[in-house]
């Protein structure tokens, strides 16, 4: 819940300065309770929140670990280094390779790079016209960050987090990344996913809170006025021509602290099935398969396969 670069940290939460006292904090934990609280009206995501934000900050030892991890002041209002930051925090630098050696899903392209190239730049260019950074994964650099260059990271981590699970169900699935969907770079789809279940088109988004919907589609504060589902389709709309194939459905993954409840069913958007599943649900979902969607078998699978490996382009 406050490990996305998007998301508010616990002082935010509450509504205090990072250098308050232990019993401000304690007196806006109540104050935020009782404003939040579901039987006054409030909101349930944001009572959880609040109760959250207590949990990490509300003991001198909480505070303690909570401050080394994300880069905050220290009570007598030094900083923390970030060496010594690190130690506590690995969210959100690239991850390292795996050396499992079971069999993964064939994977092609890089999931993720062509955001975190772009964070990096902008990253530079914000903190100084390009300078070179000591760790441009540093919390508090991160934090402080504008929301646009916080959510490219934001999305690149939900991507690589996609990438991860599709890999681990095995020499079955088959995965492309950062799929040419456009003219531009930035119209790229995230991941098609070729399974036993069907072909998927797949976003990997991390809105920093719970999302509503409404004529199938994704709204909520953090959207950005994004139409995500929508732009999901089209994107796949543009390979299904190219490569001659017909995808099954589409899946937009959330991180788990985004949604109510494990798998949103949205029925057929345009024609296609839709869903949006917590992250934790991904792999059921690919195996299982998206309701309505149209199996693949055979020597149709083998066909698909051949028609997009041919035709994909990477970012």
């Amino acid at each position: 819940m406050f490990d996305s670069p998007l998301s508010a940290s616990a002082y935010e939460v509450l509504g205090v300065d990072p250098t308050a006292t232990a019993d401000e904090i304690k007196r806006a934990f109540r104050l935020r309770l009782r404003q939040t609280h579901p039987d006054a009206g409030g909101d349930a995501s944001a009572f959880i929140q609040v109760q959250r934000a207590w949990e990490l900050i509300g003991t001198p030892e909480g505070r303690a670990a909570y401050d080394r991890g994300h880069g905050f002041a220290t009570a007598s209002g030094g900083t923390i280094p970030f060496a010594d930051a690190a130690q506590k925090w690995s969210g959100w630098q690239a991850p390292a390779p795996r050396t499992d050696t079971r069999p993964k899903a064939r994977s092609y392209g890089h999931p993720g790079g062509w955001r975190r190239e772009r964070y990096l730049a902008l990253i530079r260019e914000w903190a100084g016209h390009g300078v070179d950074l000591p760790d441009p994964y540093d919390p508090a650099l991160v934090r402080s960050a504008p929301r646009e260059v916080r959510r490219l990271l934001a999305d690149a981590l939900a991507e690589e987090a996609t990438a991860s699970t599709v890999s681990d169900l095995g020499m079955g699935f088959t995965v492309w990344h950062d799929v040419v969907a456009g003219p531009d770079a930035a119209d790229k789809l995230d991941h098609v996913v070729l399974s036993p279940s069907g072909l998927y088109g797949v976003m990997s988004e991390d809105f920093a809170e719970v999302v509503r919907f409404r004529r199938g589609e994704i709204i909520g504060r953090g959207i950005d006025g994004r139409a995500p589902v929508a732009t999901l389709l089209a994107r796949m709309r543009v390979i299904a021509r190219a490569a001659k194939v017909r995808f099954g459905g589409a899946i937009i993954v959330l991180p788990d602290d985004d949604l109510d409840q494990a798998v949103t069913t949205l029925g057929k958007v345009r024609g296609t099935p839709v869903v949006v599943v917590r992250r934790s649900a991904l792999s059921m979902v690919l195996r299982q398969g998206v309701p309505g969607a149209r199996d693949i078998g055979g020597n149709e699978l083998f066909d698909v396969r051949t028609r997009l490996q041919h035709s994909i382009r990477f970012v």
